[in-house]
């Protein structure tokens, strides 16, 4: 239903009749409080009577104004009247006046009191009196009959007065003109369910008769209800938007730390190759200086040994020439045959001292380096794999309601062994009842999860995981088609990856600690040797739809050969 609006004439006439009914209300209240206070006045201080005394002619003063007065003047007359005396005359003191000034100034001192003590001038945002003047009071009622709202002084002619006792009160509001109907100018009563707006009580008979109508208060206590329900599904979504700014940063905060971990890790992955590449530089460099220190050597002594036959021969060049000059025929004679032949010397015809070749050395220098770098590599991306791993372990402890009768658990559910004799255990449907296994209480349906157990000293072992639903009840066949990922160990030194099929694992050495990590999502179960930080080999393309359990064989004690323990080792993060 289309609303209809009164006239610019008509809202600037109710306004106008709004002000002039404040003008009028204000100053009834103002005359009413003046004429009262004013009988108590001395006209003289303009204060209220001090030691109240009445002149001849009937007038009240003060009794130090009045004297004050006549003795400041010639003649004695009323400050009222102007009656003269010719004699200063006897002031009188009236005992009835005497005490309704004293019992009005109490009464003021106690209005005063409690007018300063309980009423406020309005703040900002608090709705002020329309009726004072000067410093507004913070108002304690709206009247919707007349669009005016009353500090508690000026509400209370609508307590006492009998007219105004059936006018509408309300708590404070401000724009009161818009709690009025605009057509009928009737207070806004009902609630319209139909057009689900507010109308005065002519609307509802008039231009909304066959609406369905309830009181203002019935449809503000359902209105109220629902922003109360909005209120706490907007509380709830501010919830879980701050739980998602505090998950997103969690998530900032895990990759920083993830980004400095990879940084940190790859700077010495890049520091130790660097350092590779500068021991092979010093390598083949301390390699050619070596060749051609061992050539300058090999000419040096050439040279040596050459510079000492060329001073034999000078020297037999110079006793030669000097025999030559000689004039004693007998000395001549007798040394020519020793001196006629050439000292011996050595050949040096086929004496080749040849530069060293270097043609290919950095060229295999090179290649060494490569395969160097290439063992490096690996062994360091093996080490930061397992590192990175490591940090999922998880505090694995040994499950006795699945243990085979003849294991035997530690106390702290860290150690199992094969014992020789089976304990009489409940058959209960979780334990192994044919081979020597055990789970670990600890599950995985979703996530990582790592843990390393020690197999020293053992010659046969089986270790990894296992679905829950595995047969607990015959032989273990271990193969992912029965619900295992696992390796093993067979006579000391057979190692064996239990895939479809089977997969040798040749190993150079015997590993003591085993780390096995899970990536259910990823479908990837992988098996380490944690001392020497390498892969032993990983399960890809898994698929899990069920709960996975660590999976120990200590396998049969085999008179006493293998009857170490397998250990779950707290997990120490690789260096």
């Amino acid at each position: 239903m289309k609303r209809s609006y009164p006239s610019g004439h008509e809202k600037s006439k109710r306004k106008q009749h709004k002000s002039e009914l404040q003008e009028q209300q204000a100053d009834m209240s103002a005359a009413t409080f003046l004429l009262s206070e004013d009988q108590f006045l001395c006209s003289i201080c303009l204060d209220v009577f001090t030691d109240p005394v009445s002149t001849p002619c009937g007038h009240n003063f003060c009794k130090n104004c009045i004297n004050e007065h006549w003795n400041s003047k010639d003649q004695y007359l009323c400050p009222l009247c102007n009656k003269v005396f010719n004699t200063r005359p006897e002031l009188l003191v009236n005992t009835l006046f005497s005490e309704m000034v004293s019992q009005f100034r109490q009464e003021a001192q106690q209005k005063a009191s409690s007018s300063s003590s309980e009423q406020q001038a309005a703040k900002p945002g608090e709705v002020p009196c329309d009726i004072c003047t000067g410093t507004k009071l913070k108002a304690l009622k709206s009247c919707l009959v007349c669009l005016t709202s009353y500090c508690e002084t000026h509400l209370e002619p609508h307590l006492t007065a009998l007219g105004m006792k059936r006018h509408q009160l309300m708590d404070p509001v401000e724009n009161l003109e818009d709690r009025m109907c605009m057509k009928h100018d009737k207070p806004l009563e009902l609630f319209c369910k139909t057009d689900q707006t507010c109308v005065c009580m002519l609307c509802s008979v008039l231009d909304h008769k066959t609406h369905e109508f309830v009181p203002l208060q019935e449809e503000y206590e359902g209105k109220k209800a629902e922003l109360g329900k909005t209120e706490a599904e907007i509380q709830e979504m501010i919830r879980k938007k701050r739980l998602k700014i505090e998950e997103i940063k969690h998530s900032v905060d895990l990759s920083k730390k993830a980004a400095d971990r990879e940084k940190a890790e790859g700077v010495q992955v890049f520091i130790a190759l660097m350092e590779s590449v500068e021991g092979g530089k010093k390598e083949i460099i301390n390699s050619i200086n070596k060749r051609q220190k061992k050539t300058e050597k090999q000419a040096e002594d050439f040279i040596k040994e050459l510079e000492q036959e060329i001073s034999e021969l000078k020297k037999r060049s110079s006793e030669v020439e000097k025999l030559s000059h000689s004039e004693d025929h007998l000395h001549l004679l007798q040394n020519f045959l020793s001196l006629k032949a050439a000292p011996p010397t050595k050949d040096w015809t086929e004496v080749i001292v040849r530069p060293s070749s270097y043609e290919g050395t950095v060229v295999k220098a090179v290649a060494q380096l490569e395969e160097m770098l290439s063992k490096q590599k690996k062994k360091l991306f093996a080490e930061a794999e397992l590192k990175r791993v490591q940090q999922y372990a998880v505090d694995v402890t040994l499950d006795p309601d699945t243990a085979h009768p003849a294991l035997i658990l530690s106390d702290d559910g860290k150690q199992v062994y094969c014992g020789d004799v089976k304990k009489n255990l409940s058959d209960n449907p979780e334990r192994f009842s044919d081979c020597p296994c055990v789970l670990g209480k600890q599950s995985l349906s979703s996530g990582r999860f790592y843990f390393e157990v020690q197999v020293k000293q053992k010659t046969k072992w089986d270790l990894g995981v296992a679905r829950e639903s595995i047969n607990r009840k015959g032989g273990v066949t271990a193969s992912p088609q029965y619900g295992y990922w696992t390796i093993w160990l067979r006579n000391g030194n057979e190692y064996e990856a239990c895939n479809d099929p089977p997969v040798d694992l040749s190993l150079k050495s015997q590993f003591q600690k085993v780390g096995v990590f899970v990536d259910y999502e990823e479908g990837l179960v992988s098996f380490y040797d944690v001392d020497a930080a390498a892969l032993i080999y990983s399960f890809t393309g898994c698929s899990f739809t069920e709960k996975l359990y660590p999976f120990f064989s200590p396998c049969k004690n085999d008179s006493g050969k293998n009857s170490a323990p397998l250990i779950i080792c707290p997990v120490n993060q690789t260096k």
